[in-house]
């Protein structure tokens, strides 16, 4: 096996080191808080690899991609979430390919989502993005429209709402982290009193798990603690 491969093992090794530290830190169930490898331009080897070390759950964002891995990757069938931005003409492969989408922010994708659903498949689990920090350049929501958002997945038949996912502007600062992720936080129980129950709060990735995990991360999307820095932005 490469050393790239036993690599990016040990660096998982180590991405559960962080997580357990910081559960235990904020006083939380390690059970309640789930590693999701960001693997995009990864190859099948390496993903392959980070199953059999007991990874089964992997966010991609580029499509074509995706689709090549989850074709080469069946058995057993990893849990696979799409993290990155939905195009219109992409809503079919991703409805029909994965468990997961967590960058839904407009109401023309929750309805190609909703629609494009296989019907034999269970219902597509749903987090709408939020532009905590609007951010210009980001993509997501605003928080006023959020209680629309939602109610259309909620209305869905295919779809179920899950919680909500941010990408906050990025800082070294745990007390500017953690206020971010604050803030997304009340965002999620604002809509759990009027829009019922929600179980996933997708925010923390590489350089800022343990401030979201402190304000009650429920999915981590981790990438380049597990294989290195990119060129480009990757988790």
């Amino acid at each position: 096996m490469s050393s790239t491969i036993e690599t990016a093992k040990l660096r998982l090794q180590q991405a559960h080191t962080r997580i357990t530290a910081a559960a235990e830190a904020a006083g939380r169930p390690l059970e309640d808080i789930r590693l999701i490898v960001v693997s995009k331009t990864r190859p099948v080897a390496d993903l392959l690899a980070l199953q059999a070390a007991g990874q089964n759950c992997f966010g991609e964002s580029y499509l074509q991609e995706a689709l090549v891995k989850i074709e080469a990757m069946h058995n057993p069938l990893p849990e696979w979430h799409f993290i990155g931005p939905i195009q219109s003409n992409k809503t079919r492969a991703i409805a029909e390919s994965f468990g997961w989408v967590h960058s839904v922010s407009r109401a023309s994708i929750i309805k190609r989502l909703n629609q494009q659903r296989p019907a034999h498949l269970p219902p597509l689990n749903i987090c709408l993005q939020v532009n905590i920090s609007a951010e210009a350049a980001k993509s997501g929501c605003s928080p006023q429209q959020l209680p629309n958002l939602a109610q259309r997945v909620r209305d869905a038949d295919h779809l179920r709402l899950r919680g909500l996912m941010a990408v906050p502007v990025a800082s070294d600062q745990i007390s500017v982290q953690r206020r971010s992720f604050r803030q997304l936080r009340e965002l999620y129980d604002q809509l759990q009193t009027t829009h019922g129950p929600l179980d996933t709060l997708s925010m923390g990735m590489s350089n800022d798990l343990e401030a979201a995990i402190l304000e009650g991360a429920t999915h981590l999307r981790i990438g380049t603690a597990i294989f290195g820095p990119r060129h480009t932005n990757q988790d």
